[in-house]
């Protein structure tokens, strides 16, 4: 008998990284989405793109990497992210009013998200009341057994204490890298230890998970009652476009099938590690990548 597959959704920015060598789609809740859809997972985008050309050739990426989607058209132009790169490390340009500061309420993304084994949700696209609106009830519409995955994913000034708390109010897991988590301790007043911050976050949040990156030095996952904490293998950077969500991706398919979290931490960092490799948020895998 044939195991299901499990649900796993993506709700947020859906564009077009603009990189020095050309356009690669992205757009980190998305990212997320292509990875787990890699490793076997059935996932789906939820997103707006514009009525144009852009759109048009965003979805067929979409298509051509079998990534299911619910993603309308709206009336304003697709997004896109000027991208720098300095040494892999990417630096990001966030444009203003673009299609996924607008994703509508619709009836088939409310049935979607009833189905959800995970969602994954953001502070960027929160950043216009539209996208906002829809992305928190449709949050509230997922099953509560289903993770509710909240990767905070900090950009310019595209955040706010009140959005962080209302999302980690939210969450089951939680996401941060270690240069987020100096701006969270100045937000939210937490602990100047990177270890007791992150236990304070735990506990004030009722988290099951917290997951926190530390570039490449190290990643560690919490849980109410341990923590997991593994060096970042040294590997030769194309860059690191999408590492961090194939890293989510990686985790929280690994233990939607059933792996311990030591074991869904070592999928991730692996999985992270060969995207680093690797030119773009989405890379090809091999066999050996989803083993």
């Amino acid at each position: 008998m044939k195991t299901r597959k499990p649900v796993i959704i993506g709700i947020g920015e859906l564009l077009w990284d603009m990189l020095p060598e050309g356009r690669l789609a992205g757009g980190a809740p998305i990212n997320f989405v292509y990875h787990t859809t890699c490793l076997g997972a059935e996932g789906y985008a939820i997103s707006a793109v514009g009525n144009d050309e852009d759109g048009e050739e965003i979805i067929h990426e979409l298509e051509r990497n079998r990534i299911n989607y619910c993603v309308s058209k709206v009336d304003l132009p697709t997004g896109y992210v000027p991208v720098t790169l300095i040494n892999g490390i990417p630096t990001y340009t966030i444009i203003e009013d673009v299609a996924w500061d607008h994703i509508p309420l619709t009836e088939q993304a409310m049935e979607l998200v009833k189905r959800a084994n995970a969602i994954c949700f953001g502070t960027l696209a929160q950043r216009c009341e539209t996208s906002r609106k829809t992305i928190n009830t449709l949050i509230d519409l997922v099953p509560v057994e289903a993770l509710r995955v909240f990767d905070i994913n900090l950009r310019q000034h595209y955040y706010s204490k009140e959005i962080i708390e209302a999302s980690l109010r939210k969450a089951s897991i939680f996401k941060i890298n270690d240069d987020e988590l100096i701006i969270l301790r100045d937000l939210l007043h937490l602990p100047e230890d990177n270890d007791t911050a992150c236990r304070s976050l735990i506990d004030t949040f009722h988290l099951s998970h917290l997951i926190l990156t530390a570039g490449s030095e190290y990643s560690s996952v919490y849980t109410k009652d341990m923590v997991s904490t593994i060096p970042t293998p040294r590997v030769q950077v194309a860059d690191t476009i999408g590492a961090g969500d194939s890293f989510t991706g990686a985790f929280i398919y690994s233990l939607l099938i059933g792996k311990d979290v030591r074991e869904a931490h070592k999928q991730a960092v692996k999985t992270a590690a060969f995207v680093c490799t690797q030119a773009g948020a989405w890379v090809k895998y091999s066999q050996n990548n989803k083993d």
